[in-house]
């Protein structure tokens, strides 16, 4: 498995033309919601994937502070194959990609609801109620960065 980390100034067309089929795969064919995933936070964004040679297996996105929240953030995050690990890897790799490109102290994301443990296993913790987004039961989860992560080494 390939990791692959772009800004989308470098992204090929074909690159970005499989990042999106894949997210609309995921979130509004697989999950049967309709929503506006063309929200103009790609273009600053720094776009992280896993692919082999069948294509991106897990992709998401690192957002800087103040794009989406006060914090840096981790977004459409999706997997095409479970129970591969490939989450928990891609979730390594943008925690990573957050602290060194954007200096994150904290890195906030918008859950669903039935992810919570999923993102736990990173070190996210939940910080708001539960909220409807996209007709889809939504929690806010908050990583604070330690010095003394893995990360720091």
């Amino acid at each position: 498995m390939k990791t692959v980390i772009k800004h989308f100034d470098r992204l090929s067309k074909v690159e970005l033309y499989r990042i999106l089929q894949a997210r609309a795969a995921i979130f509004v064919v697989e999950q049967n919601c309709p929503y506006q995933d063309l929200d103009d936070k790609d273009q600053n964004a720094i776009h992280v994937w896993l692919e082999n040679d069948k294509g991106i297996q897990a992709y998401c996105r690192v957002l800087d502070r103040g794009a989406t929240f006060e914090e840096v953030a981790i977004g459409r995050v999706i997997t095409v194959k479970r129970g591969a690990n490939l989450g928990y890897q891609l979730m390594q790799e943008a925690i990573a990609v957050a602290i060194k490109y954007f200096n994150a102290e904290s890195i906030r994301i918008s859950s669903q609801v039935y992810a919570k443990g999923f993102y736990e296993k990173s070190g996210f913790v939940q910080d708001s109620d539960e909220y409807l987004e996209d007709n889809i039961h939504h929690i806010q989860m908050l990583l604070k960065i330690e010095n003394n992560s893995p990360f720091f080494d």
